[in-house]
């Protein structure tokens, strides 16, 4: 059991409809409001070595990210800590206002409490103009594939490549980019951080139709074997790039670094060179 599997729980419960974006959306004044919450651990997300400081930034950016994958500007973050060591409090909470401060957000409240290991809860709001919002849905065949940034870097330091700390322990959301993408018309976007792999067959879920990739035009880490660059990049989890589909006349689009690596296709199904692609990635599982 995966925690997708889990989700159609979750969709029989509150409905399918509340269950399709990275964030919630709901009116607010003349715009709109999306709303967002994550859960971190330490024996699931915080790598041995990660300071206080580190994953108190990891928890704010990854909740930051899902707010720029709807084109949105982050405003304002709830935090709960959950402490087996009280000692670690101060450096979690400077590192998640480090990194609100450093996108535009601020933390406005939240909760602490005991618990058997740190385990941190972001909630985030952010405003988008309606006309900019942009869901997973909305994805048309002819549109590109395309991605922000180099893939597959977090996953490149778990596996061995320490020149890719940063990515891992210091993750950059890209919330500027977001915010352009939005106005600059993409169809569709999310965020990556379950991999490539994962993220299109979660677009596929909500659109009717397909992706085909191209490896040949993956950015891929360097100093590692092509090959294993090409894994890191179609399935590594942990990044928090953008992928997001975009009509080919609107594209590329000034200020967002992006590589163009696929079309959306009119089949039901996710392939690279022609190939199904793999459906593995970054998830949670149970037995």
């Amino acid at each position: 059991m995966d925690d997708r599997e889990l989700l159609n729980v979750v969709m029989g419960i509150v409905g399918r409809e509340n269950c399709l974006d990275d964030c919630a959306v709901f009116p607010c004044g003349e715009q709109v409001m999306v709303a967002t919450t994550d859960m971190l651990h330490r024996t699931t997300d915080f790598v041995p070595g990660m300071t206080d400081w580190q994953a108190g930034w990891m928890s704010a950016a990854v909740t930051l990210s899902d707010i720029a994958s709807m084109g949105a500007v982050p405003k304002y973050l709830l935090i709960a800590v959950g402490l087996d060591d009280w000692k670690s409090l101060a450096g979690v909470m400077q590192g998640a206002k480090d990194c609100c401060t450093r996108y535009g957000a601020e933390i406005i409240g939240g909760d602490i409490d005991r618990h058997g290991e740190l385990t941190v809860v972001t909630t985030g709001l952010g405003l988008v103009d309606r006309q900019n919002l942009v869901r997973r849905t909305g994805a048309r065949p002819g549109d590109l594939v395309c991605i922000t940034g180099t893939p597959g870097q977090a996953q490149a330091w778990l596996d061995g490549y320490h020149q890719y700390k940063k990515a891992l322990f210091e993750p950059q959301p890209r919330v500027e980019e977001g915010q352009i993408l939005g106005k600059a018309g993409a169809s569709a976007m999310m965020d990556d951080s379950d991999g490539i792999a994962l993220s299109l067959y979660d677009l596929m879920s909500v659109n009717g139709c397909g992706f085909t990739l191209d490896s040949s035009r993956l950015p891929l880490p360097t100093g590692i074997p092509a090959a294993q660059a090409r894994e890191l990049a179609l399935y590594g989890g942990g990044d928090y790039e953008l992928i997001f589909t975009i009509p080919p006349r609107k594209f590329p689009v000034a200020g967002v670094p992006s590589t163009e690596i696929g079309m959306v296709v009119p089949e039901i199904s996710v392939t690279v060179d022609g190939q199904p692609l793999q459906k593995r990635g970054y998830q949670h599982t149970w037995e």
